[in-house]
């Protein structure tokens, strides 16, 4: 990424460029495509957008007409602002927004509901994707719903392409037409985006990857990150490895360790646990806000996110939870030991996120444990800080 590949302007695509000296940048944006084709089995992948929402965003510019429908999850139901939230986001500004929601208990989602709103308002497109759901997702189940009212079916996957890809999470390739996600997050690449279009969506649209890739180029990009590019082919590469399988298993049974590591303190867990890569704590029963708990454990070097949670009474800038995933521990090689000391810190932490002494002990053990898996140093108010990254 660091590369002179970032120097070269190459707006268009491999063979249509409007520029000229594209002999070897055309090759190494053929080879993501290639990559990203073969990796996920699907027949047309555009490796250009700069990020997830400019990927969700060139979609519906691709297929909607301003005021026509998305049906997708609810932001405090672990959604993404991009999914159709409304007033806030151009998805829901540009386009009518309809939200489903989600249940603690399985089977999760109420499809029957689900079902009643995508009849009445018969959206165009739906969304299946989550930015804070601990359990897999059933594609199938939401096909049929988008089959009955003629909707494409859109997997936003940024958060489990890794767990997809190493075979960890249904994958949803024969369930749904067009498939955006990041390149980083679990698939460990670097912070850009693809969308995919799935032989389901060529026989639904032919059409279809045609109008994908004008939407990204012209429609709303200039030059394609040609660095991030590169990045992305190698990271692909690297998913197809043995290796990442491992990782990515790894990645699952961390979290399920740390999920009932922090069940057996006591911890409120939303839906009860996980099945991917990540974990929502409900903290009402502490008696703390999320916002107070990620600004205390960020003092002792462990770094979560303030999350909102189902049905949440708090507005957004103080949720009633936090989130947290196991990705990059697991990279360092943390396993079932680190999981437990790490639920064992989060719980002493939170017990009194005022309590400075505590804090200062903590933080001394975080110390001792980034010091056996490598320094990771953050500058940060002019003071280096050891710091365990559990963000997504």
């Amino acid at each position: 990424v660091g590369s002179v590949l970032m120097h070269k302007y190459a707006e268009g695509y491999p063979g249509k460029r409007y520029y000229q000296g594209m002999e070897f940048v055309d090759q190494i944006e053929k080879l993501a495509i290639e990559r990203a084709r073969r990796l996920f089995g699907v027949p047309h992948a555009n490796v250009q957008p700069y990020s997830g929402s400019p990927a969700n965003m060139a979609v519906y510019f691709a297929l909607l007409k301003i005021g026509e429908g998305i049906l997708g999850l609810d932001l405090s139901h672990g959604g993404h602002l991009t999914h159709g939230h409304p007033k806030i986001t151009f998805s829901g500004k540009y386009f009518k927004s309809v939200r489903y929601f989600l249940k603690e208990t399985p089977p999760y989602s109420d499809f029957e509901e689900i079902r009643k709103l995508a009849l009445k308002y018969k959206p165009k497109i739906i969304v299946v994707g989550t930015t804070a759901f601990p359990r897999v997702l059933p594609w199938e189940k939401f096909a049929k719903v988008a089959k009955e009212v003629g909707a494409y079916l859109l997997a936003d996957i940024s958060h489990i392409a890794g767990l997809v890809v190493g075979r960890v999470h249904p994958n949803p390739v024969p369930y749904v037409h067009i498939i955006t996600t990041t390149t980083h997050k679990t698939l460990r690449g670097p912070r850009g985006a693809m969308i995919l279009v799935t032989e389901k969506g060529i026989k639904k649209d032919p059409d279809l990857p045609q109008k994908i890739d004008r939407a990204v180029f012209p429609g709303l990009q200039g030059g394609p990150h040609l660095n991030t590019i590169a990045g992305i082919a190698i990271a692909l590469e690297k998913a197809t490895e043995p290796e990442f399988k491992k990782y990515a298993e790894a990645v699952v049974e961390n979290a399920q360790v740390l999920s009932l590591q922090l069940s057996k303190r006591g911890f409120k867990l939303v839906t009860g646990g996980t099945d991917n890569h990540l974990i929502v704590i409900d903290l009402r029963n502490r008696g703390i806000d999320g916002k107070t708990a990620a600004v205390a454990l960020e003092k002792v070097g462990i770094v979560v996110n303030a999350n909102t949670v189902p049905n949440d009474p708090n507005p957004p800038f103080s949720p009633s939870g936090i989130r947290l995933g196991t990705p990059a521990v697991t990279s360092l090689g943390m396993g079932e030991k680190e999981m437990e000391q790490i639920a064992r810190w989060i719980d002493q932490v939170l017990i009194d996120p005022q309590d400075e002494e505590l804090q200062k002990k903590v933080e001394k053990e975080v110390e001792e444990l980034m010091d056996k898996y490598g320094r990771v140093i953050y500058n940060f108010s002019h003071q280096n800080l050891l710091k365990v990254s559990l963000s997504d």
